[in-house]
């Protein structure tokens, strides 16, 4: 049953237009997100996607990714800037952090932890104890304020119910169980 869940899928760039037409045709319950936004305003930025160009299609952002840091050496004013930027044309903005000790930023409306080392890419894949992110929500929670905190890595249709179980999991957030329909509508039935 997912009619108490929100599902929001965060495609590339290139299919945002093509998942709102469908979802806007099917009437899908389903919201969208870019995998990212630029830090500069609309204007001359070659290549970069503006948060005035995403908000065209989705109403979500996701910043500060692990694989973004990484790669991409992003830093914490690049994703700040981004926020501000996200902000400013309306987009909900889920930051992700890696460890309890990261910066939150206090515009971000929503946190989602993802240990690198629970994710695929470049961590071991497997995902943490329920106990030990209960206690990094726990910490998590008295410095948010009743924002909502998701988890991410390596989270499958086998592990989602029992992080669902830690009381300040407000969801998840699902990378590589989200590319097969099967095991991701699997997952959201456990769930």
């Amino acid at each position: 049953d997912i009619s108490n869940k929100e599902i929001i899928i965060a495609p590339p760039f290139t299919l945002l237009a093509k998942s709102r037409h469908l979802i806007d045709k099917y009437s899908l319950p389903v919201k969208l997100s870019s995998q990212n936004v630029s830090s500069f305003p609309e204007g001359a930025y070659t290549g970069e996607i503006s948060a005035k160009q995403v908000r065209e299609f989705a109403y979500y952002t996701i910043v500060g990714h692990s694989e973004r840091k990484r790669y991409l050496h992003e830093s914490e004013s690049e994703i700040e800037n981004k926020i501000k930027e996200a902000k400013e044309v309306g987009l909900v903005v889920i930051q992700c952090i890696q460890d309890e000790n990261s910066q939150l930023h206090k515009d971000a409306d929503i946190i989602a932890f993802e240990p690198p080392n629970a994710i695929s890419t470049f961590g071991v894949g497997e995902a943490d104890d329920p106990k030990d992110i209960e206690r990094v929500f726990s910490k998590l929670s008295e410095e948010l304020s009743g924002r909502t905190i998701l988890y991410g890595g390596s989270v499958d249709e086998k592990n989602v119910k029992s992080y669902s179980q830690i009381q300040t999991c407000g969801g998840f957030l699902i990378g590589g169980a989200s590319l097969e329909a099967e095991s991701f509508i699997e997952l959201l039935s456990q769930w």
